[in-house]
């Protein structure tokens, strides 16, 4: 007699692992943890306990630094904190009491000597500091003042009044050489007030050595260029305490073309040069990101100084996208990101592990035999590592995305004869940015065509384990298999659907045009159809072929 098969029940552990799964899977993904950004949790939880912008503010009106107060008062208005209100009174106050420092920015004693600065002036808060300085008198009473400085750097400076070949700037000793006399005369200030930070002070002695051993102003045109842009735009302690935390001259000429490119946005940007005291920082990262960027840094700027620091220190975007996360996890991941990265990964894998095998104890039952049942864990484990991967691929919106530097903050030069050539891309040339939303949409449409061939494999292999644990004779199975032959090719129709389905909503301009992401559902099908015809049914069908033989030479 021929081995008969019992009808197929459901394993008593299989919901466990469905459940197991689910839950693994679900706390891994409420895990603020990313590869390439951060999560807005995070960076609430980097900036708890940590100052505000009104706080750091207070703190400047502190110590009589008005005008560096005024710029992050702005941007707490900006950022709406609740307590920009009392921040404003307290700058009223102290502006009130010593209402001749408000023009300066604050108390400075290396100016002291030569401005008076308790003689009012005529000028409000946030005076660009080279309205001072461009008059002749200014100019006279700076240059003696500093012809008397002990620094190598200060009188290094004074003598590039003496070049002649001075690039755009007409030389300082000659008729309209003002605006260049009163930078140089205000850098040599910065130095000698020690405002420069030392690495900057170092490029800058450097570059005024090799100057004037080649009796050309050289590399240092354009640092006098980005310093008049900062001369017009910020006081006196504004630029001290900006230079102070720049780290070198190409940071300084980042901030000026920031200056230039997001007049709306530079008072957020200042504070947070501030805030982290690190001006190199804070130009990198916007240079990166552009005007995303921007916007969000000024999400870090609202949840206070921890998290624009933590920001800075990853240099990665904000994901806003990230959906709900484990709040109570946020410090844990701060504390180890790499580690709780590794756990979330893998936590993807272990939870869509247990549900393929749960599904596996539920549908592909014992009756497909020991064969079968020795490789469903390997099975299982190969198609939960593509799913994890492409679910990573599908929380993960910068993992492809192009490294590139946003085109927003950069320099750009515009040649009337290039334009008039042709020379210049055409105006529906997709960016990069286009390009890397692009790939996200492909991948998300990657992902569910494969999760839609994943169910119709797992419906055929259920059908072909309903036929094998019914009670009847193999000829009569053989029979029914037959009968089922478009079920099993039914992943190839699917697929087919989905390639039309989106070629049609590419046309209608409902998702972006992308051939990949239309043809995978094609080839998704054709890889189910073949794993379920090769793998299963030619394998169910032999078997029923030999029972046959059997029972017929039994007879």
């Amino acid at each position: 007699m021929s081995e008969t098969f019992p009808r197929a029940r459901t394993p008593v552990g299989s919901p466990v692992l469905l459940a197991g799964g689910l839950f693994v899977a679900a706390a891994a993904w409420l895990l603020p943890a990313n590869l390439k950004s951060v999560s807005p949790v995070l960076l609430q939880e980097a900036g708890a306990g940590t100052p505000s912008l009104s706080e750091f503010g207070r703190s400047l009106v502190d110590v009589e630094k008005v005008g560096p107060a005024e710029l992050v008062l702005s941007a707490a208005r900006a950022c709406n904190d609740p307590r920009a209100a009392g921040l404003a009174q307290a700058l009223d106050r102290q502006v009130s009491r010593q209402p001749s420092f408000a023009a300066w920015g604050g108390w400075d004693p290396f100016l002291d000597p030569l401005f008076n600065l308790r003689k009012p002036t005529g000028h409000g808060a946030d005076t660009p500091i080279l309205t001072f300085l461009i008059p002749q008198a200014s100019r006279d009473a700076m240059r003696s003042y500093l012809a008397t400085s002990g620094s190598m750097g200060v009188q290094e400076l004074l003598a590039l009044r003496e070049l002649t070949a001075t690039g755009r700037f007409v030389p300082a000793n000659r008729p309209g050489g003002q605006p260049l006399d009163a930078l140089i005369l205000l850098t040599g200030l910065l130095y000698q007030g020690e405002h420069l930070s030392p690495s900057l002070q170092r490029e800058l002695r450097s570059l005024a050595e090799t100057a004037a051993a080649q009796r050309d102003l050289g590399d240092l045109g354009p640092f006098f260029l980005d310093l008049l842009s900062l001369g017009r735009r910020l006081d006196w302690t504004q630029l001290g305490e900006l230079l102070r935390r720049t780290g070198s001259i190409r940071t300084m000429g980042e901030f000026a073309q920031l200056s230039r490119a997001a007049p709306g946005r530079f008072s957020q940007i200042y504070a947070a040069a501030l805030f982290t005291d690190s001006a190199d920082k804070v130009a990198a990262y916007l240079l990166q990101y552009g005007q995303a960027g921007s916007e969000d840094l000024r999400t870090a700027l609202s949840y206070g100084q921890g998290a624009v620091q933590q920001l800075l220190l990853r240099q990665v975007p904000v994901n806003r996208n990230a959906g709900p996360a484990i709040s109570h996890t946020a410090a844990l991941v701060l504390a180890h990101p790499q580690l709780m990265l590794a756990v979330k990964y893998l936590g993807y894998f272990a939870g869509l592990l247990l549900i393929l095998r749960g599904l596996d104890r539920l549908v592909v039952t014992p009756a497909t035999g020991p064969g079968a049942r020795a490789a469903m864990p390997v099975r299982a484990g190969i198609v939960a590592l593509g799913l994890a991967t492409l679910f990573i691929v599908a929380t993960e919106p910068f993992l492809l995305r192009a490294s590139a530097p946003s085109p927003d903050y950069q320099f750009h030069l515009r040649m009337p004869m290039l334009a008039a050539s042709g020379a210049l891309p055409a105006a529906n040339t997709p960016s990069k940015s286009d390009i890397s939303n692009m790939n996200t949409s492909t991948l998300v449409s990657i992902a569910v065509f494969a999760l839609i061939q994943v169910a119709m494999y797992f419906v055929c292999v259920r059908k072909i384990n309903t036929i094998s644990g019914e009670d009847m004779p193999p000829l009569l199975k053989l029979r029914l298999m037959e009968n089922e032959e478009n079920l099993f090719d039914s992943g190839l129709y699917v697929g087919m659907m989905g390639t039309a389905a989106a070629l049609v909503l590419q046309v209608l301009g409902v998702i972006e045009p992308n051939l990949l992401a239309a043809y995978s559902s094609n080839l998704f099908g054709i890889v189910c159809v073949a794993l379920v015809k090769i793998r299963h049914v030619r394998a169910f069908k032999r078997r029923l072929i030999l029972e046959n033989e059997g029972l017929a030479n039994t007879v």
